[in-house]
């Protein structure tokens, strides 16, 4: 008669998806819900730092606009008036009136954009972190969909929070950056527009 208790069996169980792993045991399956609800928070919270650059860009675009059309409107209507009148000496005593207007115009102007543009660097930096954080986040959520129950919750949730907390900026320090250049032809056109003016109401 022939032990059958030697022959091996025909199919071993197959281990259970790790998915269906990690369904079956709560801490896992919960550590997953709050992942993936954190994913979709971090996504939301990038839309919103994109748009929020968007409109700040748009801001900053209509400053410019501003700036030149003030003053080509104001450079016109000196030398229209200039033009019109013989007593150019009337205007040339009185030229600091207009050249200190201005003045005055041209550097709020160029505090706004020099504002609007650290808030526009400052809204980059936030989103870069956010995307950061995002892909940090995707990793670990990708590895514990597919280790499963093998997943060391302690070790692997405190390699995260090391990586936030340790994440550090390597970027190098710039001694001139796109926004002082910026500043720079501004005032450099607001001196343009003052010596115009000057010689548009004394010549």
């Amino acid at each position: 008669m022939e032990d059958q208790s030697s022959n091996p069996p025909i199919m071993s169980p197959k281990p259970p998806h790790p998915l269906h792993q990690i369904a079956e045991t709560p801490t896992h399956k919960l550590l997953l819900k709050q992942w993936l609800k954190e994913e979709e928070l971090i996504l939301n919270r990038v839309s919103l730092k994109e748009t929020q650059i968007d409109s700040v860009r748009n801001e900053i675009t209509q400053l410019y606009i501003f700036f030149f059309l003030f003053h080509s409107l104001s450079l016109l209507l000196l030398f229209n008036a200039s033009s019109r009148d013989d007593a150019s000496s009337k205007y040339c005593r009185r030229s600091w009136i207009p050249s200190l207007s201005s003045l005055l115009c041209s550097l709020g102007i160029i505090w706004a954009v020099r504002y609007k543009t650290d808030v526009e660097c400052h809204l980059e930096k936030m989103l870069e972190r956010e995307k950061e954080d995002g892909k940090l986040l995707a990793k670990c959520v990708e590895e514990l969909k597919r280790k499963g129950v093998e997943f060391d919750l302690l070790k692997e949730v405190d390699a995260l929070r090391r990586a936030k907390s340790l994440r550090v900026e390597t970027k190098k320090v710039k001694k001139w950056s796109g926004r002082d250049f910026v500043t720079l032809f501004f005032f450099s056109v607001s001196c343009l527009v003052l010596g115009l003016t000057r010689v548009i109401l004394c010549n």
